[in-house]
């Protein structure tokens, strides 16, 4: 089972990348792909900026909701958060910030034994337990 993160996302929304690219080459056949509920958050955040905003019509928006709604979404449970608690509290005894977004992307990851498909490998392997693939 893999999991999709925000970069994934938005280079499909921007055309960069398209779900059968991971099909094709990372997951086997028949597995599913999820993605975790923070994942968009952080995806309607950055659409919502003032800044990009004025750039979205109607029709991207009904597009990326289009794309979004043929996955199953991973939502943040229990086990979850109070694993992103333990995880963002190791991460800062280290020394190392990274956004709580990010660490509940992880934290869902690992709880529902899914391999996070990311462009941001670096950043993600700071989390132990976390099955990362880059693409």
């Amino acid at each position: 089972m893999v999991c999709l993160d925000t970069t994934f996302l938005i280079d499909v929304i921007k055309g960069r990348q398209k779900v059968e690219s991971i099909e094709d080459k990372i997951i086997s056949k028949g597995e599913r792909i999820t993605i975790a509920a923070p994942s968009l958050t952080e995806l309607f955040r950055g659409l919502y900026l003032k800044k990009n905003l004025k750039h979205i019509t109607q029709e991207e928006i009904e597009n990326i909701n289009e794309i979004i709604s043929s996955f199953k979404i991973l939502d943040l449970k229990k086990e979850s958060a109070i694993l992103t608690g333990k995880i963002e509290a190791d991460l800062m005894n280290e020394g190392d910030i990274i956004d709580i977004e990010d660490i509940m992307i992880a934290s869902i990851c690992i709880k529902n034994s899914e391999t996070l498909i990311t462009r941001n490998e670096r950043h993600f392997e700071k989390i132990q337990g976390l099955k990362i693939q880059a693409y």
